[in-house]
């Protein structure tokens, strides 16, 4: 018997009702910290793009990204509003809160890429204020969080990978910073002064904090399934260090201390490409033990955007490098990872389509019969 239009009316409200419901869940309630890394990614990738040559898919990446930035925060804001419970749960979390960080980079990813592609200073300058704010909030409130919280996971349970985004969000406002500086000339030594000492902090947070990294893998049983994505920030913190200090090198005419110090950075920085192009093997030996001789399900989850990044980060970085040592001969690596890095972000940019296709459209889930 044919369905009145009171009856598909009322079956049509009742869908809309639960695909709403199941959005807000999902894409609310449950909304990661770490979420920003989609920002970062597609930051670093579009920027790669543009160094190497390929100027329109940069310009495409980039609205997509600015697209991605500000639903985002729309999300985050919803979320501090609704659901702020779950927030504060996810900022004393060991293994959560570190997230809060992607909020720095991605902001600071964003603003490079907008005086790369556009050569907006005002704008960059603005979203490198907010990036420094958030970075202040962030740092002290996770680390404190953290410090004091009175029921401790042990190492193998609170620590992985994500935990050096701490690190890269510091790098990340100190790039912007170096970046930008020479636009204002007046106060271009102050800022590459306080961009000189976040490059110094940043080091210092991977150095203690790859420390414990190190030691989990070697001493801690790991199972496959906790060998994450985010263990690629292990080699995607040096290489935004490496970016930072390259940067630094490339804008030291414009501070006496810098100059001064030009052959500890050229030394510091090279030692950090060194270590990140130290880890690529054994990150991709320990991925194909992880999805090939382990068959863990290599399925879509947010967590993937932490390796893409490291991707578009190790391109950049070292064609920065090349420029800021004069060692073209590096330029080679940048010519080929830079599409390993855009193949890992449409794969990964797929995954994240088919999810919020899946998230809307659950037909299993949706009331088509009417009593």
């Amino acid at each position: 018997m044919a369905l009145d239009d009171t009856k598909l009316d009322a079956i049509g409200r009742q869908a809309v009702a639960h695909t709403l419901r199941r959005l807000a869940k999902h894409g609310i309630a449950d909304l990661p910290p770490a979420y920003f890394s989609l920002v970062m990614a597609t930051g670093i990738v579009s920027i790669a793009s543009d160094l190497l040559g390929m100027p329109r898919i940069a310009l495409a990446l980039f609205y997509v990204n600015i697209g991605c930035f500000f639903t985002l925060w729309l999300l985050t804001g919803l979320r501090a509003l609704i659901y702020r419970d779950r927030m504060l749960f996810d900022l004393t979390a060991h293994g959560r809160s570190f997230g809060y960080f992607t909020l720095v980079a991605g902001t600071s990813v964003l603003g490079v890429q907008v005086f790369t592609l556009t050569g907006s200073s005002r704008i960059a300058l603005w979203l490198w204020a907010l990036a420094g704010l958030l970075w202040l909030v962030v740092t002290y409130a996770v680390f404190i969080a953290v410090i004091t919280a009175k029921h401790k996971p042990g190492l193998g349970a609170g620590l992985s990978g994500i935990w050096l985004i701490a690190a890269v969000a510091t790098q990340s406002v100190c790039g912007l910073g170096a970046l930008i500086a020479s636009r204002f000339q007046a106060q271009a030594e102050i800022l590459l002064f306080l961009c000189l000492v976040l490059f110094l902090m940043g080091c210092m947070l991977y150095l203690l904090i790859i420390a414990l990294i190190f030691y989990r893998l070697c001493f801690v049983s790991l199972a496959p399934q906790e060998m994450t994505p985010p263990y690629w920030i292990n080699m995607g913190a040096t290489a935004i260090t490496t970016h930072a200090g390259a940067t630094l090198m490339l804008h030291a005419g414009g501070s006496m201390l810098l100059t001064d110090l030009l052959p500890y950075l050229k030394g510091f920085t090279l030692f950090f490409w060194a270590a990140g192009t130290w880890w690529i093997p054994l990150l991709v030996a320990l991925a194909v033990w992880t999805y090939g001789i382990r068959r863990v399900p290599m399925t879509y989850n947010p967590q993937f955007w932490g390796a893409v990044f490291p991707m578009g980060m190790y391109t950049a970085s070292t064609y920065q490098l090349a420029k800021a040592l004069g060692a073209d001969f590096l330029l080679v690596i940048p010519k080929v990872s830079v599409y390993v890095a855009l193949a890992a972000w449409t794969l990964a940019f797929v995954g994240l389509l088919r999810q919020l296709t899946r998230a809307a459209v659950n037909r299993d889930a949706l009331p088509l019969k009417v009593q």
